[in-house]
């Protein structure tokens, strides 16, 4: 699609857009501005979504975006069809029209081990009367089927599979996903319509961070990707669509069109040529992971080498297809009323399996929520053996209409943990019991509630030994008070043991009874106490974030710690004060101001001061004068050349601060590898500044 030459000019016409915009200026002409603009934006959408190598800032995109719509605006006439702006959804679909493909979506035979493959190629090879068959090899996304249609060089149609006849027209939703353009030069390869096949997907590290979202606002997660993808094609609102970060491979030609005296492309006599052509044309096609081999034998093992790296990949994938490459013998082998004889899926090791739900325990944590989890029956999924999983509460239990002795499907895709999909209703014999949510603490008796603008119960017994033993667990964790040494292991030996009942006890251990314990030698007896001793001296922030105040994170710790001498001084403050904080609002306010309120709590706060941990802010008010002085920042996504905290530490250095969430108190958002949804938050307020990885390192240097 961009030749190095052209690259190098789309480049050279961004900075040169840029400049005029400083200056206010068009370029030549209004035609000739708009036109930069456009071929500009798509070739910097290209560049961001489909080949993940941004050339520009998020800031610049943004500002050149926001030019070409206000130029659009003011001249309504010079809009065009395909100009990124049409991107952008103006209501909410009403409804979703059926419409007819132009080719029938026919579904594949499926295989699951090497025999299949060897009996398929036999029947293969017996059809065509050939010894040996050309395939072109690709990765069975794990996504939602679609069919786009463009005319002209212009998107006109996208729809879902639907019944492989017919499906639904969600032209507006896939225009919200940005890897998929909204023209393409087909008409230099003399097509004039043609019908492309794909699937939508979402990456496994937008995913992770968007079910880890839900489960923080105490809804259920998403089931899989794959379900995720598919509901959000089918939303009614496309703004919302948009925000889910859908991604888009197009694999497969079904049916085209040439202009009028204009020969086929050789591109498009082999399959594994379509998918060269369609990368050429912009489009992200599977051509790198693509293989071409003759012979079964060749196919079988790089689909078995493939299957070993399937957790490395950024997207979900169930199998590989395997296709004859060449069309004239697709043609020639013809196929089914279900299933083309030129293709077959290679399954995958199912990562689904059912299993019987035998039980379900409450689990306390440390800030007293209840958590359902399910005991199943052992059942191998995706190379884990799963026992149990978390129901995360009680609405999700009514919702899955769970019973104990149901048979349940049981999900683990990529990273995610396990879950319970749902329960096969079908299966009951009548003996299944319903589930009853203890009213009372499973662990201290005492009574659960339910805060209204809450799905959990809690034990409000801040005694209750699975809290207590909880809240040490988090004390003494990497993050907190980093004890190395110790761990949850430790944690809950000592306490079965009596050795510690509670975080003051962590500091009056006895190490001459913790010597006779099984493990423990003098080397690892000493490493411990050092440890210990060494953990007195962590930064008041830590001990703050180490006392398991819900809601306070460990941004909100340092904020604390910067604001008072001694972390006594919390005790008289009051909620209106602390909301005076840079980033706390009134749920994190209330909390501190409940935790400081309790006596239980300053009583220990006080025996942990008298064992020596330090209760005083050594480091100041945190504030340091250097470039950064007064400016606020926000890391998201994965970082490639430093870790969260370094970054966040030489902004501190440097004057800077940091903040916990995405406002208009923020300057700058640093964006690393899969950001979500902080991301599309920022892009929406002017004032904040969106950074790469190196330009942040730029301006630190």
């Amino acid at each position: 699609m961009y030749t190095k030459d052209i690259e190098i000019t789309l480049t050279q016409l961004a900075k040169d857009l840029l400049r005029h915009l400083q200056q206010q200026q068009l370029l030549q002409s209004i035609d000739e501005t708009l036109e930069g603009l456009r071929r500009v934006i798509a070739y910097n959408d290209w560049r961001y979504y489909v080949q993940s190598e941004p050339v520009i800032s998020d800031y610049e995109y943004d500002q050149l975006f926001a030019w070409l719509k206000k130029l659009e605006l003011e001249h309504p006439d010079l809009v065009s069809a395909d100009s990124p702006t049409q991107r952008v959804a103006k209501g909410l679909t009403k409804e979703f029209i059926t419409v007819p493909h132009l080719v029938p979506m026919l579904s594949l035979e499926n295989s699951y081990n090497a025999d299949d493959l060897i009996d398929w190629d036999r029947k293969a090879r017996e059809s065509a009367g050939l010894s040996e068959i050309e395939y072109c090899i690709e990765p069975k996304f794990d996504g939602a089927s679609i069919s786009l249609i463009y005319e002209d060089d212009h998107l006109s149609r996208g729809a879902t599979r639907g019944d492989g006849v017919a499906g639904e027209d969600i032209t507006t939703n896939i225009k919200q996903i940005r890897s998929i353009p909204l023209s393409a030069s087909f008409s230099k390869y003399g097509i004039h319509q043609i019908e492309i096949r794909g699937e939508v997907l979402i990456n496994k590290n937008t995913f992770k961070a968007f079910n880890e979202k839900r489960i923080a606002e105490n809804l259920p997660p998403l089931a899989n990707p794959r379900n995720a993808a598919s509901g959000s094609l089918r939303m009614v609102d496309p703004n919302e669509v948009a925000k889910r970060g859908l991604e888009a491979f197009l694999y497969h030609m079904s049916y085209h069109t040439m202009e009028t005296g204009k020969a086929e492309p050789d591109a498009l006599k082999t399959h594994s040529g379509t998918l060269d052509l369609l990368s050429t044309l912009g489009f992200r096609s599977p051509a790198k992971e693509k293989k071409v081999l003759k012979g079964i034998q060749g196919v079988i093992d790089y689909c078995q080498w493939f299957e070993t790296e399937r957790d490395n990949l950024p997207y979900e994938i169930d199998g590989m297809v395997i296709k004859v490459n060449d069309y004239a013998l697709q043609d020639k082998l013809g196929m089914t009323t279900h299933h083309p004889r030129w293709a077959i899926a290679f399954k995958f090791k199912a990562r689904q399996a059912t299993s019987k739900l035998r039980s379900v325990e409450f689990q306390v944590g440390r800030t007293g929520s209840v958590t359902p989890v399910a005991k199943i029956d052992p059942v191998h999924i995706g190379g884990v053996t799963v026992t149990s999983m978390s129901l995360f509460n009680e609405d999700v239990i009514r919702e899955k209409d769970l019973k104990l002795g149901d048979t349940v499907l049981v999900e683990r895709a990529g990273d995610v943990i396990p879950y319970i999909v749902k329960s096969v209703a079908d299966l009951r014999d009548g003996t299944e019991q319903p589930i009853l949510f203890p009213t009372h603490c499973p662990v201290c008796g005492d009574q659960l509630v339910k805060p209204e603008e809450e799905s959990v119960w809690r034990c409000t017994n801040i005694n209750c030994e699975a809290q207590v033993v909880e809240r040490m667990i988090h004390f003494v964790s990497k993050d907190a008070m980093d004890i190395k040494s110790f761990g949850e292991s430790n944690v809950r030996k000592f306490y079965a043991q009596g050795l510690m009942k509670d975080i003051p006890g962590i500091y009056e251990l006895d190490f001459d009874k913790i010597a006779t314990l099984e493990g423990f030698g003098k080397k690892s007896l000493t490493n411990l106490q050092t440890a210990i001793a060494l953990s007195k001296t962590q930064p008041l922030h830590r001990l703050i974030f180490g006392l398991g105040i819900r809601y306070v994170g460990e941004t909100t710790a340092k904020t604390l710690a910067s604001a008072v001498t001694n972390i006594m001084d919390l005790q008289s403050w009051t909620e209106e004060q602390i909301l005076l904080l840079e980033d706390i609002g009134p749920k994190v306010a209330g909390s501190i101001r409940q935790f400081f309120a309790n006596d239980d709590n300053i009583q220990m706060l006080n025996k942990l001061a008298a064992l020596g941990i330090n209760m005083e802010n050594t480091q100041g008010s945190r504030h340091v004068s250097g470039n950064l002085d007064g400016q606020t920042f926000l890391f998201t996504g994965t970082l490639a050349k430093l870790k969260r905290s370094e970054a966040e530490e030489m902004v501190e250095q440097q004057g800077g601060k940091i903040l916990g969430g995405v406002s208009s108190k923020l300057n700058f958002l640093i964006v690393g590898e899969d950001a979500g949804s902080k991301l599309e938050k920022a892009k929406k307020i002017n004032t904040i500044k969106v950074l790469t990885e190196d330009e942040f390192i730029k301006m630190i240097q």
